[in-house]
């Protein structure tokens, strides 16, 4: 992924956009069809997620949580999370460190 490039598939009706880059954290606008879920996955960053619209259902460890626009969630570290549109929506996804794992090689970072 690179910075303000395509829009790319991730899972079916999921598409994501990097969209901000900096030395130690980074941020991602995600859409999701209606419907669509996100597999439930790990990884050692903090995450913010801002719902910028639609209505979602999200996983966090053993609870689970429905957020609506204008909501936002912090997601620790190496908790086990995923989400699921329950309405058509695009989130913002703010990670920090950077998610080395989403980008395009060392070329992708700013000097």
């Amino acid at each position: 992924m690179q910075l303000n490039g395509d829009w790319e598939a991730v899972e079916p009706g999921i598409k994501r956009r990097l969209v901000a880059l900096g030395q130690r954290m980074m941020a991602v606008r995600v859409r999701f069809a209606k419907g669509a879920a996100g597999t439930a996955h790990t990884h050692p960053h903090e995450q913010l997620t801002q719902v910028l619209s639609g209505r979602f259902r999200f996983w966090l460890g053993q609870e689970t949580r429905e957020v609506v626009a204008g909501e936002s969630l912090l997601i620790p570290g190496g908790l086990e999370h995923g989400a699921e549109a329950l309405e058509a929506g695009e989130l913002l996804d703010v990670f920090s460190p950077l998610r080395e794992d989403l980008l395009d090689g060392p070329t992708a970072h700013p000097e």
